[in-house]
């Protein structure tokens, strides 16, 4: 037979050293009471009480290893020895104690009471002080390798409790390269004072003094609690240090006890927005999403995954990805089956711009609801393939639509963008023409007059290069049993917010990259603005407005001030720890064809309209006949997929408020 020699752990060892010591420790403390009883003379004690120290010894011996193990005294982390250990250790001395005191006084000898106090104190005070003493040492050889191991100098910003949990890991891990040396609190009773041996040196305004004091060279922002302004405030001041900067995401980091120097991330710029964030009803997103079907075209991109991972955690009945990435796709698939194992999930490959694809999903799975994020979104790529916008935006849009109404779809939110007010690019006359779609077909859900819809599209793909169905009688029997099989009654809607911050194209990662790379970092014009938002409160505002859709309305984000890319740029570069212009150049490249230097949010023709929520509103719906734009929309899908060197200028003809950069809406040339 084969034997495997079975391996002592570390802590094995250990738990047999003070299983050793407690043997000596408990009988010590005893002896060492009737020696301070009869004034450190052994030759006083009495021998009547030495013979019943040695007669009880063996019993009490035994008791008390066992209760220290049932309290678990010889397997506990010494090194991490806290109030929880100490209470136990209390405990587990009051009960040897009472065990001492009766045992001895009814079985053996009544003792001097002297015998039984300092006893009880002497023991509990070896026992404590041999457990706590290995982790007094353990942690003053943590902190001497750290001080020696150290590369940074570390100001905590927050003397809460977050910032004491940051600090005690600061000064106990083996793995951080930093060590603390100041705290920061606008609390003025905490100035002057210490938190973990850290002096409390000052607030806010003495941050700059403070860094230069203690030699900083990295600050951690441990206050998740705080409002977005006053992050933003704190941070502004610690930009100017040439430090790095690490902050805690946020409070709910400090409510699931997930406060630690690994939870902390760099400093991104959009904490220095200083805009609150986007609060939504909750409740009412749950009971619109709860046991429902839902489909999310373009669900492995920036907004549709963020879509997928707030919408799996409100309890759909099935939650279905489109995508035409499998990679993105993979991607998310595989993070909400870790997430979310419960979850009835599906993920299909395929384009929106693909009918035959389209119409099985919607037959297959027939969602309730429809989140279409599927679309062509880079500006410049997008003004040197034209037709390809049209073609997956426009006419990609008009299919899932179609195939929405088709098969009774609840409700269809379309993912727009504020490039599609007065556009000057194709990517942002696409979208405008895409909310047009939106806004026609929830016109014919109403009327229930499908014979106007261009039924021949749903035929039209890829491969029939725009020469599908030459004979108009054979159209017009596609529009009859098209027309027939109907169900109706969708409401179409669609969301329109600005750009979002660190989404997949947007300029942050372009920025971080560039910085990475040792610059420059370039940006189009010293003067560019656009509107911010995050990813979440992107999708927080899709789902509200699913919410609140009665049909038709384009939701609109109040996002606050516009930002200066360029002062993002030079912020961005700060927080990375350097200097704009000094270590980073910035280059300003010009502007890139199609696009302008700000957003605007709404058209002169739309109004506005409050909805529940302050920081949402709708704009009214721009009139126009939805006959004569199927009829436009049919011509731009044949010239699209004839990939027609005209299909700008259809665009304009068909969008009156687009203007491509280079004209002026006279018709007229202008410089850019």
């Amino acid at each position: 037979m084969n034997f495997e020699k079975k391996k002592i752990e570390h802590w094995q060892v250990i738990a047999a050293y003070l299983l050793l010591f407690d043997i000596v420790a408990i009988n010590a403390s005893y002896f060492l009471a009737l020696f301070l009883r009869f004034d450190l003379h052994y030759s006083l004690i009495p021998v009547i009480y030495l013979n019943a120290l040695v007669k009880f010894a063996p019993a009490y011996t035994i008791f008390t290893i066992i209760v220290f193990y049932l309290f678990k005294l010889y397997n506990s982390l010494w090194r991490f020895a806290s109030i929880s250990e100490l209470n136990r250790i209390l405990v587990a001395s009051l009960i040897v104690t009472v065990f001492q005191i009766v045992g001895m006084t009814f079985f053996v000898q009544r003792m001097p009471i002297s015998y039984y106090i300092f006893g009880a104190v002497i023991q509990f005070v070896l026992v404590v002080g041999v457990r706590f003493s290995y982790r007094y040492v353990t942690m003053e050889r943590v902190r001497r390798e750290q001080e020696q191991r150290a590369e940074h100098r570390a100001m905590v910003i927050g003397a809460g409790q977050s910032g004491q949990m940051i600090l005690k890991e600061l000064k106990t891990s083996k793995e951080i390269d930093a060590k603390p040396v100041c705290i920061i609190d606008d609390n003025p009773n905490k100035w002057g004072r210490v938190m973990e041996g850290i002096p409390v040196v000052g607030g806010r305004d003495d941050i700059l003094d403070a860094v230069k004091k203690y030699k900083v060279d990295q600050i951690l922002l441990a206050i998740p609690s705080a409002s977005a302004e006053t992050r933003r405030d704190i941070l502004n001041i610690c930009k100017e240090t040439d430090c790095e900067l690490k902050t805690l995401p946020g409070i709910y980091q400090l409510t699931n006890g997930e406060v630690s120097m690994a939870r902390m991330k760099p400093v991104a710029v959009e904490d220095l927005l200083g805009r609150d964030t986007i609060k939504v009803n909750l409740d009412e997103i749950f009971n619109h999403l709860q046991g429902k079907i839902i489909l999310v075209t373009g669900g492995g991109g920036s907004i549709g995954s963020e879509l997928c991972r707030q919408i799996a955690g409100h309890g759909p009945k099935q939650l279905i990805i489109f995508d035409i990435y499998e990679n993105n796709a993979y991607e998310i698939q595989q993070e909400l089956k870790r997430r979310y194992p419960n979850l009835n999930l599906g993920v299909l490959i395929g384009s929106v711009r693909d009918s035959k694809r389209v119409n099985w999903v919607f037959e297959h799975y027939r969602p309730e609801i429809v989140y279409h994020a599927a679309a062509h979104k880079h500006v410049p790529l997008m003004e040197d393939s034209p037709n390809e916008a049209i073609k997956n935006n426009v006419i990609g849009t008009y299919k899932t639509a179609y195939a929405a109404l088709k098969y009774g779809t609840e409700r269809f939110v379309l993912i727009s963008t504020d490039k599609a007010v007065n556009p000057t690019n194709i990517m942002g006359a696409s979208k405008r023409l895409c909310e047009m779609v939106i806004q026609s077909m929830d016109r014919v859900s109403k009327s229930k007059d499908y014979s106007v819809l261009p039924f021949v599209l749903e035929h039209l793909n890829k491969h029939t290069g725009g020469q599908l169905i030459p004979d108009p009688e054979d159209h017009m029997a596609i529009v009859k049993a098209e027309e027939k099989d109907m169900i109706g009654g969708t409401q179409f809607v669609a969301v329109r917010f600005g750009n979002v911050l660190g989404s997949n194209g947007s300029v942050i990662p372009l920025f971080r990259k560039q910085i990475e790379a040792g610059g420059p970092v370039t940006v189009t014009h010293p003067d560019i603005v656009r509107y911010f938002m995050t990813i979440p409160e992107a999708v927080s505002l899709v789902l509200q407005a699913g919410t609140y859709a009665k049909g038709g309305e384009i939701f609109i984000l109040d996002m606050g001030e516009p930002v200066k890319i360029d002062t993002l740029a030079r912020n961005l570069i700060k927080l990375s720890g350097f200097k704009p212009d000094v270590d980073i150049k910035i280059v300003y490249s010009g502007l890139r064809p199609g696009e302008k230097l700000y957003e605007e949010k709404l058209m002169a023709e739309e109004g506005i309209e409050k909805t529940q929520n302050d920081l949402i509103h709708i704009g009214k719906p721009i009139e126009f006949d939805e006959k004569t734009f199927f009829v436009d929309l049919e011509k731009l899908a044949y010239a699209s997929y004839d990939n027609s060197d005209n299909i700008v200028e259809m665009v304009e003809a068909v969008v009156p408020t687009f203007h491509p950069v280079g004209k002026h809406p006279t018709g007229k040339e202008m410089s850019r």
